[in-house]
């Protein structure tokens, strides 16, 4: 039966004897409860004091003991008393960055991570004894907190079961009018608005309530609180917003503005009801960090000439398509600032209005609840003469039409849709039951867009001498020979993400007087996209690889966005160059080339099972193992709590010549890194005792380990995870399952690297 500090006993083996702990050992098996601490039962048994435990716990870790004599105030206000009591800590001092607060356990990773979201600031942890901690938590926090009041007025009670709803209504209006949760909820949206958050997503979960922000297009989990405080944040939320706290049944929606160092930040809040709790979804409107320019949404020159010729048409249709997040308002507010003039009469109606455009172009909110919606806006529009009008979105047939008649009848109509590319719009509003001479009559072009992460351009780092096994196969056949690609590598300016900022990549279909006939025909999207290829239409897969060549993006930020074409899809003209050389001849291939109008076929790699990650190394190892001679005398450190993947590691890379150790837990894996002192070490996330970022950590922190080459290995393979490793010191980071040949290559690069 473990302690509950089992991290504990290799540190303390020095103070007691070893028939000792298995007496202490026996005394944990036959306790009732689940576990005991290891470190009350010494001092309770007076096998050690806690003077002597601090000692021994501050000299191996080098973690300074906690002074207890004096408590800040302000720090003490600053965390909950129920993030306190849960984790067993004492804030002991604050500044405006730095946290101090002590603990039994310094290695409590959710411990940190609730005290750094809670306070904004830096943790740095001490130590302190289990007695001192719940002493000096009765002295901090007098029993006047509500939780406290509520339980002092109980006496003998009657336990009887309640529905899972009557248990769920804890997030009253007085819990959410709780300074903690007040606070909590104005640090989560500054703490989002200065990480450039376009969304703060607080989702219930299981136990909790997870909090996740969304920093350009990619979500990123922040923290997960307690349920407890969790409901009365979500019931903050709607108060601020203007929603019914206790309407938790039905979808609601509604808006907030904040102000935050003086600076007015508009917000749109929406809810969802889910099967454990209300979801609610933040959308940051920040006018700051939005310039509405053509140029600003980093379009390539001729990609930009394209919109603004057709923007220089005084009647018809332009319209803007894309999923959800693609930026197509910015793109249509962008272009209404090209048009924007004093003589100009521009009108928009739009659901909900996301920024103030300024002078000479009035802006309509739709009201469905009043009758105003996007039809009834639009004909009232149309009365008032307008030049240009911008629809939000054409959602259905009546609006459809009525966008349509009045293109024909001498305004330039701007909207967007919800398609995938841009011919698939044509199929779509003759799907609302438009006609196709109609739609092909009022039609001046299209566009569509997605939005790609653009490197940060202080961390990225150029790949010149790649191979072919560095580059997806679908990816190939696009890659001149020669070319400098950039790959993401991540820096403190960029959250360690290796991207800061998004940019545009489009498809533009001009409708020609070819293009015109095809869509009054009624032809299928696939007719209407093959003529616009001809005519010289570049599609979205063609506009990201013009930036991927240019090193503003990496070849997996295209593959996340847009996928390659189709074998039977004709490939366009070739786009113009857009790097600073000319980039060589294409590889010569058995397959035809893009530029001779045949793209390569998709190359689709084998379906990997995550819970068979030993397999795939049997798998490999007669292809992998050569018996190289060349690797005996390097140490490598196996960190891993399966037992059978290790062995297969283990056999695998002793038969290429490297010498093997194993542990199969936190605390061990840091005994065997003294005791071997190996030359990489490959580590699991998921272990026993102490989990693998604590043991990175403490990898890192010692002068005697801080330089040894550390690759993680886990089935955590999300980009969060992927992040925080980096950001702890790993080396390189390979997800389960893996192939053999992957783990080998690793090894020789990061032993390599360490040794030049």
């Amino acid at each position: 039966m473990p302690f509950s500090d089992e991290w504990l006993v290799p540190t303390v083996e020095t103070l007691i004897a070893a028939d000792a702990m298995e007496s202490l050992r026996e005394i944990a098996e036959s306790a009732d409860s689940d576990s005991i601490s290891l470190w009350e039962a010494m001092v309770h048994r007076k096998l050690a004091t806690d003077d002597q435990i601090l000692e021994t716990i501050s000299a191996r870790f080098r973690i300074p003991v906690a002074d207890l004599t004096v408590l800040e105030t302000k720090a003490r206000e600053a965390v909950p008393e129920q993030v306190a009591r849960r984790h067993q800590v004492i804030p002991v001092r604050i500044t405006d960055s730095v946290l101090e607060a002590a603990t039994t356990n310094p290695f409590d990773i959710d411990a940190e991570k609730m005290l750094a979201f809670a306070t904004g600031r830096e943790v740095r942890m001490f130590l302190a004894s289990p007695s001192r901690i719940r002493d000096k938590l009765d002295e901090l926090y007098k029993p006047e907190s509500v939780v406290s009041k509520l339980l002092g007025g109980f006496g003998e009670a009657e336990i009887t079961q309640v529905s899972e709803e009557e248990e769920e209504i804890g997030a009253t209006l007085d819990e959410a009018s709780q300074r903690p949760i007040i606070r909590l909820v104005d640090m989560m949206l500054a703490d989002g608005i200065a990480s450039r958050a376009s969304d703060i997503h607080v989702e219930p979960a299981e136990g909790g309530v997870v909090v996740r922000y969304r920093i350009d297009g990619v979500l990123r989990q922040v923290m997960t609180i307690p349920r407890s405080a969790g409901l009365p944040l979500i019931s903050r939320i709607k108060i601020m917003s203007g929603l019914d706290i206790a309407d938790r049944l039905r979808p609601q929606d509604g808006r907030a503005r904040v102000s935050i160092n003086n600076d007015k930040i508009d917000l749109r809040i929406s809810t969802l009801p889910a099967s454990l709790g209300e979801k609610v979804v933040i959308r940051i409107l920040d006018t700051r960090s939005t310039i509405l320019t053509l140029p600003s949404l980093g379009m390539l020159d001729d990609e930009r000439e394209l919109i603004e010729r057709l923007l220089d048409n005084k009647e018809g249709i332009i319209l803007v398509t894309g999923p959800t997040g693609s930026g197509k308002t910015t793109t249509l507010y962008s272009a209404l600032k090209v048009i924007q003039g004093e003589g100009v009469n521009i009108v928009t109606v739009e659901d909900p209005v996301e920024y103030r455009l300024g002078k000479n172009i009035v802006q309509v909110q739709v009201n469905v609840k009043a009758g105003l919606t996007f039809a009834t806006a639009l004909r009232s529009i149309l009365r008032q003469d307008p030049d240009v009008v911008l629809v939000g979105e054409i959602r259905d047939q009546e609006t459809a039409q009525i966008a349509v008649q009045a293109s024909l009848t001498g305004h330039l109509v701007l909207s967007t849709l919800h398609t995938n590319d841009a011919p698939s719009s044509v199929t779509r509003l003759i799907d609302m039951g438009m006609e196709p001479y109609m739609i092909g009559s009022a039609l001046r072009g299209i566009l569509a867009q997605r939005l790609m992460r653009r490197l940060c351009l202080i961390c990225r780092e150029a790949v010149t001498d790649f191979g072919s096994d560095q580059i997806p196969a679908k990816m190939r056949d696009y890659i001149p020979d020669g070319t400098t690609l950039y790959r993401a590598v991540g820096c403190p300016d960029c959250a360690m993400t290796g991207y800061r900022g998004r940019f545009s990549i489009c498809e533009i279909l001009l409708v020609s007087p070819e293009i015109e006939r095809l869509v009054a025909a009624g032809s299928p999207a696939g007719v209407i996209a093959k003529a616009a290829r001809k005519n010289g239409m570049l599609s979205l897969w063609d506009s990201g690889l013009r930036h991927v060549l240019a090193g503003e993006t990496a070849v997996e930020e295209l593959l996340r966005v847009t996928d390659a074409p189709m074998e039977d899809t004709e490939a366009p003209a070739a786009p113009k160059a857009v790097a600073p050389a000319a980039p060589a001849a294409p590889r010569e291939r058995a397959t035809p080339s893009p530029s001779a109008g045949h793209p390569p076929p998709i190359v689709q790699p084998p379906a990997l099972d995550a819970s068979a990650a030993f397999e795939l190394i049997e798998d490999d190892l007669e292809a992998a193992v050569d018996g190289d001679t060349g690797k005996k005398g390097i140490t490598v450190l196996l960190v891993d709590d399966e037992d059978q993947l290790r062995r297969v590691m283990k056999d695998l890379l002793e038969r290429e010549g490297y010498t093997i150790a194993e542990a199969a837990d936190g605390v061990e894996a840091l005994d065997q890194a003294d005791r071997h002192a190996p030359d990489v070490i490959v580590l699991d996330l998921n272990l026993p005792t102490l989990d693998g970022y604590s043991v990175l950590s403490q990898l890192r922190s010692r002068p005697a380990t801080r330089e040894i080459p550390i690759i993680v290995l886990t089935a955590k393979g999300d980009e969060d995870n992927e992040v925080r490793v980096f950001e702890l010191g790993a080396d390189d980071f390979l997800t389960k399952p893996f192939r053999a040949r992957a783990l080998s290559a690793r090894l020789e690069s990061v032993v390599a690297r360490r040794r030049v």
